[in-house]
């Protein structure tokens, strides 16, 4: 990929300048519990093996896209039209050679940058939904103030630590120019790490040109600042358009996340073993493409799956997909790379209790499962299909009870609390004692939005549902923002560029 001489080839450009004031906000969650392991080592192994049958008997369709059969062919694969094949061990073979296990995302604010992988978690907003609604937003296609307003409210939530990426699509920009106004309203409107254009080679290759505008080129060719996610058309189909964005970013060293989403009876087997065999394949090509474009290019283990309703035909996803998130994640371990699976989807209208439930257990089966990056970690309701701003906030809260169950427990001797414990003595009461006035304030989860108030307190204040509560704090939240400051000449640069690429481009709403 060329790099124009007359483009910024400092270090980190204005990294003081551009940084934010320390807020609430972790850079991520430390996993001090275990992952479930749903599969013993022979049920590992028959998926392993399926997988790889798939890849050498049934090979994966490359649409469009001559660059990547090259590629294939050039490391061995082989190669048919447009079907490639691969021996046995092959395409794990080149990921383990090269894909790194761990990798650092960085983001405008150092102190928001986010390590990947190891024993680390990064939530991520909702991604992808064309419609947005809320208590006081009647169900509409999403435009980009609604976009704009949720990158806000990530920015703003302690409990989110990235930015997102398509957090829902802006209908009202054209599609031709839309990756250039999401991407600027990340870099513009928050400064934790964000998603790149995948829609294109081109988008993509823009969404890297304003991340080198803002980090500098030299820090840009040095570091991972910016992912793009990559969806397979499963079943075994990677087309050009997905495959395009991915060889920008790999080529430039940026992440991806290389994602099947396989439908149980439409799009892949209604078996969980057969759609984790299926699913397996696929990002075993993927993720081997990245590497053979670049060696040691950042890359995350993608897994999505779902039901499929026979009598409706809308998906489902609750007790296979919750066991597939676990076994999912057993097989990215394997390989030795992050893993990414979806979290607190719901397939509600909206936050009742049915999105509650679903939430959490959807949640509650991808923190198990041992994910490092969790798309859809709030705000997701209709399966994807909607951003709910209530649900967004009451989501964040969940992240923040999550956050503090996968720290595991303390059992330090300060924590044990024998001295607290001997000095209340028996019948005694812990209210005044040294131990508890020094750890009160931060001993349990304090939620904002939850009300645990008697009855009487919650009548009193006019007896607020939680939908309610979360109105009036996203109201307030968004009333008090204030972007996150960014050197001038850099914020002028990054204008300028989008400014001239949108009269480059045509409108164009296909």
């Amino acid at each position: 990929m060329g790099r124009s001489s007359s483009r910024q080839r400092t270090g980190r450009r204005g990294a003081a300048k551009s940084k934010s004031p320390k807020s609430a906000a972790s850079p991520g969650v430390v996993r001090r519990i275990e992952p479930y392991e749903i599969l013993d080592e022979a049920g590992l192994i028959a998926v392993e093996g399926t997988a790889e049958r798939i890849l050498s008997e049934v090979g994966v369709e490359i649409r469009d896209d001559e660059p990547s059969l090259q590629l294939f062919r050039e490391a061995g694969a082989q190669v048919t039209g447009t079907r490639v094949r691969f021996e046995p061990g092959m395409c794990r073979s080149i990921i383990q050679a090269s894909a790194p296990s761990t990798f650092t995302q960085h983001a405008r604010n150092p102190e928001r940058s986010v390590e990947i992988g190891g024993d680390n978690i990064v939530f991520v907003p909702a991604y992808g939904a064309p419609f947005v609604r809320a208590s006081d937003i009647e169900r509409r296609y999403a435009r980009l103030e609604d976009f704009e307003t949720i990158v806000k409210l990530a920015y703003l939530s302690p409990h989110m630590h990235h930015s997102g990426g398509t957090v829902c699509e802006p209908t009202d920009v054209p599609v031709s120019k839309r990756h250039l106004a999401m991407v600027h309203a990340h870099l513009r409107l928050s400064d934790k790490p964000y998603m790149g254009g995948v829609t294109s080679g081109e988008r993509a290759e823009d969404s890297i040109r304003m991340t080198e505008i803002v980090f500098g080129e030299k820090f840009v060719s040095e570091n991972c600042c910016v992912l793009g996610l990559i969806n397979v058309n499963s079943p075994l189909v990677l087309d050009g358009t997905m495959l395009a964005a991915l060889r920008v970013y790999a080529a430039a060293g940026q992440g991806t996340v290389i994602t099947p989403f396989v439908i149980g009876g439409a799009g892949g087997p209604v078996t969980s073993a057969g759609m984790l065999a299926q699913s397996l394949a696929e990002i075993l090509a993927g993720i081997a493409l990245t590497q053979l474009v670049r060696p040691g290019a950042p890359v995350i283990f993608g897994y999505l799956s779902t039901g499929l309703n026979m009598k409706s035909g809308a998906p489902v996803r609750y007790d296979e997909t919750w066991k597939c998130f676990l076994a999912a994640g057993q097989l990215a371990r394997r390989l030795g790379v992050p893993f990414r699976c979806g979290s607190a989807t719901s397939a509600a209208k909206l936050p009742d209790y049915q999105a509650g439930l679903e939430s959490a257990l959807n949640f509650e089966a991808a923190l198990l499962s041992g994910a490092h990056f969790m798309i859809h970690a709030s705000g997701n309701v209709e399966g994807g299909l909607c951003v709910d701003l209530d649900k967004l906030l009451l989501d964040c809260e969940m992240l923040g009870m999550a956050a503090r169950f996968a720290g595991g427990i303390d059992t330090s001797q300060a924590a044990l609390a024998f001295d607290a414990i001997k000095e209340a003595g028996p019948g005694g009461n812990f209210l005044v004692t040294a131990h508890t006035l020094k750890r009160y304030r931060d001993a349990f989860f304090a939620s904002d939005l939850f009300d645990t108030t008697p009855y009487e307190h919650w009548r009193d204040a006019g007896e607020l549902t939680s939908t309610e509560q979360a109105r009036t704090r996203r109201l307030a939240l968004l009333n008090a923002y204030k972007p996150p400051p960014m050197d001038q000449s850099i914020a002028e640069a990054l204008d300028d560029f989008v400014r001239t690429r949108k009269s480059e481009l045509p409108d164009s709403f296909s």
